[in-house]
């Protein structure tokens, strides 16, 4: 599925040693794929020597990259299957959903803002991930059409576990969300087993804001 560009190797090998081993992320499978994905190709050509750099990095509307620590962690805690289907909201540059394409089977994501969902497709298509669909809308509701999801991943901050995408969980499937205030947001694991829901909190963040319905202000973006 993905390319390598001549001279990142290195930088990524060392992302993966330094920011996430040395940071506790454990599973096998997300650090390969964090260390295959080529998260250069998600920024501005003009930002590529900072792309493994341990922090978020702006990519246009108001929208940043997720700092790779934060990608790897709600990914090790969604424990995505090879089999999976699993669901991004807030899709933003088509990174995150690039590393669950390596590690599911099918990967659904939803960017609000037209422009940024139009370049990850394109840089999707070019690195060959065949098993990813992108599409622009408010995706606090889900995606029905291809629910239930066994993962589901939000690249955002909000207020509150959107009850939609909960309800578009597989039995056993896992909902990561960053919820809490614009300031600070805890990483929140909604486990769905049977008619229950089970929901436990992880790591402190900062993400965006989510928009839309369930997200913060409720408006869409002007793209």
């Amino acid at each position: 599925m993905v390319v390598d560009d001549a001279g990142f190797d290195v930088l990524r090998r060392a992302m993966v040693d330094e920011q996430l081993v040395r940071r506790g992320i454990k599973d096998d499978r997300v650090l390969g794929a964090m260390g295959a994905v080529p998260r250069h190709r998600f920024v501005d050509s003009s930002m590529a020597e900072h792309a493994y750099e341990d922090r978020p990095l702006a990519i246009g509307h108001g929208q940043t990259i997720s700092q790779p620590y934060m990608v790897a962690r709600a990914t090790e805690l969604a424990a995505p299957r090879p089999t999976d289907r699993a669901l991004e909201v807030g899709a933003g540059s088509g990174y995150q959903a690039a590393v669950l394409g390596t590690l599911a089977a099918e990967v659904y994501a939803i960017e609000i803002v037209p422009a940024l969902a139009q370049r990850a497709r394109q840089v999707l298509a070019e690195l060959g991930a065949a098993n990813v669909t992108v599409d622009s809308f408010d995706g606090g509701g889900g995606w029905p059409e291809h629910a239930p999801y066994d993962v589901i991943i939000v690249s955002a901050g909000a207020p509150r576990i959107p009850p939609l995408l909960v309800a578009e969980l597989a039995d056993g499937g896992r909902l990561v969300i960053p919820v809490g205030s614009t300031e600070e947001q805890e990483l929140a694991i909604v486990r769905r087993e049977g008619d229950h829901y089970v929901t436990s909190h992880d790591t402190r963040c900062r993400y965006v804001d989510l928009l839309g319905r369930f997200g913060v202000g409720g408006a869409m973006p002007a793209a």
